[in-house]
This record gives structure tokens, sequence and C-alpha cells, in this order.
């Protein structure tokens, strides 16, 4: 992996850890934009990990890159605010394009995470509460321009996409976001999406 992100020109690898603790003691010296965590790990785990970085240092983004493929886990991690999950075998260019999609989007959503979000949506029991809007829960009212945004930042795509789409600037766009995320009481996008297919809100 070290290989691999030292051959793109535009990165540059300040530091590589064995475990959790490892890490901790080092990135004061010099802070990564981008971690990419594993979740099992000798002496401090991943998730343990996660959190921490999470409190001590919320600028930077977190990508699990681990064998661990269950639903469950990919949900309650994203909700943590962990930008992005990929599985080992990932691709070179596929780990790459998370790197820069959680840059500039703070979220990387592939393939196996979206269905891994619908399967838990789907297997959920359900709730006393029930509206015929799939946008209504009982802590969230969003605004239709809301939910159409909601929807499209659970789609993937960046702020400028949906600008394009909805016809709106992104400064508009990004507006709505935060609203968003201050309704929801989530801390970043991934959160937020997260928040969303748990509650049944996309």
């Amino acid at each position: 992996m070290a290989t691999i992100l030292g051959q793109i020109h535009d990165f540059e690898l300040v530091l590589e850890a064995a475990n959790g603790q490892e890490l901790i003691d080092r990135i004061a010296r010099k802070t990564p934009d981008v971690v990419l965590l594993d979740l099992r790990m000798p002496v401090m785990d991943g998730m343990a990990t996660a959190d921490y970085l999470r409190e001590k240092y919320p600028l930077v983004k977190i990508i699990i890159l681990t064998m661990q493929d269950e639903d469950r886990m990919v949900l309650h991690l994203l909700e943590k605010g962990v930008g992005g999950y990929l599985l080992k075998d990932a691709e070179a260019d596929e780990v790459e394009r998370a790197i820069r999609k959680v840059m500039d989007d703070g979220v990387y959503l592939n393939e196996f995470v979206s269905r891994a979000m619908h399967r838990r949506m789907i297997n959920k029991p359900t709730g006393l509460t029930t509206s015929t809007s799939p946008f209504y829960n009982s802590k969230v009212l969003l605004s239709e321009r809301e939910k159409e945004v909601l929807s499209l930042l659970c789609d993937g795509l960046s702020t400028n996409e949906i600008g394009e789409k909805v016809c709106l600037s992104p400064r508009t766009v990004e507006g709505h976001r935060l609203r968003i995320l201050e309704k929801t009481g989530t801390k970043n996008t991934a959160g937020m999406v997260a928040y969303a297919f748990r509650n049944n809100l996309v």
C-alpha cells in the first residue's frame, strides 16, 4: 500500500504505524490529511484509534481498510464519522479515488458500502412510528429541498454535482447540508449519511 501511494505524484506518505498506539505517538509530529486505518491491530485496535482521532484530530479524514465486511460494522463506523470503508482487496485506483473523494467531500461511498447500508435498512425491524413519507422521523423533519440534497449526498454526489443537478449554487447546497447536519445532530457528511439510512430517511 505504501508503494502504491508513493507512486501518486501529489500524495505524500508522512508516516506508517504498526498499531493505533504507535500512530497516536507519532501523529502530532506531522499530522496527515488522511489516515488509512486497519481494524484488527495489536496494542490498540482500529475502533479505539478512530475514536481517538475523531476526538483529538477532527480534521483528519479516516478511511477504513480492512477484511471485515459486516454490514453493522460499516454503518457503525460511518456514524462515528469515518469517511470511507474499503476492503483490502480494493484495487489501487479505488484507494486513490477514495482518498481524493474523502478529501473533497468528506465521504466516499462505494458500491459495497451502499449495499451494506441498504441491507441494514431493509432488515431493520419496523418501529412503532409510521408515516406515509419516507423522510419522516420522530426527531427529524426535513424540508423538501433538504430531502432532495440528503438523497443526492447518499448517492455519493459532491456539492458541485448536486448544485448542477438541482440548479443551485454550491454555497446554497452547502447551506442545506449544514442545516441537515444540525437537524440530525451529526458531525460530518459520513455520519449524516449513516444516520439517514439507519432512520429510513432515504
